[in-house]
């Protein structure tokens, strides 16, 4: 039996500046742009006959995963599996204080991004191997077309591993704040059909 993953980039969240920043595991809520991007995602995939909804528990990807749970008139089911990857002592950091502050670890998370951990915070491999079973179980548990709300880290292993990406070359799979990701089942097999999605130009590609 054939059923399509929409594994999506929460919207918007709250912003602190316009620095770059190891958002990570905090936890702010959407901002507005963001509620409407979620409204946007609801609107578009309303159509789309999907039978479960699930998400990160952090707040950006649980309210935007409510908003389109209510409009597919289904409650959304929240996981901690899915939140993002920790970044430690790095957390609400921005890139450039890192950058000053600690050189050295700035330029080996750089040389090694799959494996490099910040201080008391997780690789892109230990994210890979916790969102990995979660994920797979909630494809194997559900029934019909379901949607998965989470982070640009972890949509980014998933399609790593499921088009056999190196997880050195993560940042080459763009992750755009709303975007869907478009998987589709058939066969006892994975297919990635699209990546990174704007839901304003939303078409069934199934």
């Amino acid at each position: 039996m054939e059923k399509i993953i929409f594994l999506i980039r929460h919207a918007e969240p709250v912003l602190e500046d316009s620095q770059k920043r190891y958002l990570g595991q905090s936890d702010p809520d959407l901002s507005i742009a963001g509620r409407h991007q979620a409204e946007q995602l609801a609107c578009s995939l309303q159509s789309q006959n999907i039978r479960g909804i699930y998400s990160s528990d952090l707040k950006r990807a649980a309210q935007t995963a409510l908003l389109i749970a209510q409009r597919c008139q289904l409650e959304p089911i929240l996981l901690k599996e899915l939140r993002e990857i920790n970044m430690g002592a790095w957390e609400g950091k921005s890139f450039q204080e890192i950058r000053e502050q600690e050189p050295d670890e700035f330029a080996a998370r750089g040389k090694d991004i799959a494996n490099y951990r910040p201080p008391e915070g997780e690789s892109f491999l230990d994210l890979q191997e916790r969102v990995l079973p979660i994920f797979n179980g909630i494809i194997e548990k559900s029934d019909g077309n379901i949607a998965i709300v989470a982070h640009g880290g972890v949509n980014r292993v998933i399609l790593c591993y499921l088009m056999n990406i190196p997880l050195n070359d993560i940042f080459s799979i763009r992750q755009n704040y709303g975007a869907i990701n478009i998987i589709k089942k058939s066969n006892g097999k994975l297919s990635v059909l699209c990546i990174n999605r704007d839901p304003n130009c939303f078409r069934q590609e199934t």
